[in-house]
């Protein structure tokens, strides 16, 4: 629970999402908290589940996949088996960056990176209206990432 962590876990949180290369020292240097405590800090705050993962943030651009799209999609029906249906297929498609369950007036709201304008229509032609209970999609290009992938603020 947020509420357990204190000043210097939440800038040593803070600081892995901006940098997650630090080295321990630097890390623990820009956190004010000695080495030895920063390292006991944050094998906790990854032991406790606060970090799921450092990871590099791939550039789209220099590897072809510059053409950010959001799909809105409706299912058919609104079941528990629907649901998972989709959902158990949705996972096993490498180009859907981010599926999350909305309300409102569609279903599920993917992030899409394709190539181009033809790459993505070919992927929703030959596989995201072919996908269980699909019955609508309704895409968005977007014309400029003005934040994307923001630090947690908490």
């Amino acid at each position: 629970m947020a509420t357990d962590l204190d000043r210097a876990d939440r800038k040593i949180l803070l600081l892995l999402q901006r940098d997650g290369r630090l080295t321990n020292v630097e890390l623990a240097k820009k956190a004010n908290v000695s080495p030895a405590t920063c390292h006991r800090r944050t094998q906790r705050l990854f032991d406790e589940g606060y970090v799921r993962a450092v990871r590099a943030e791939v550039t789209p651009d220099r590897v072809e996949r510059g053409t950010l799209v959001v799909v809105g999609v409706v299912l058919d029906r609104s079941t528990p088996g629907s649901f998972a249906d989709f959902e158990n297929a949705i996972a096993k498609l490498p180009f859907v960056l981010d599926c999350h369950l909305v309300a409102g007036d569609f279903d599920y709201f993917l992030k899409i990176r394709a190539r181009d304008i033809a790459g993505f229509k070919r992927l929703h032609g030959e596989q995201l209206i072919a996908l269980p209970g699909v019955r609508q999609t309704r895409t968005f290009f977007v014309m400029k990432e003005v934040i994307d992938n923001a630090p947690l603020v908490f």
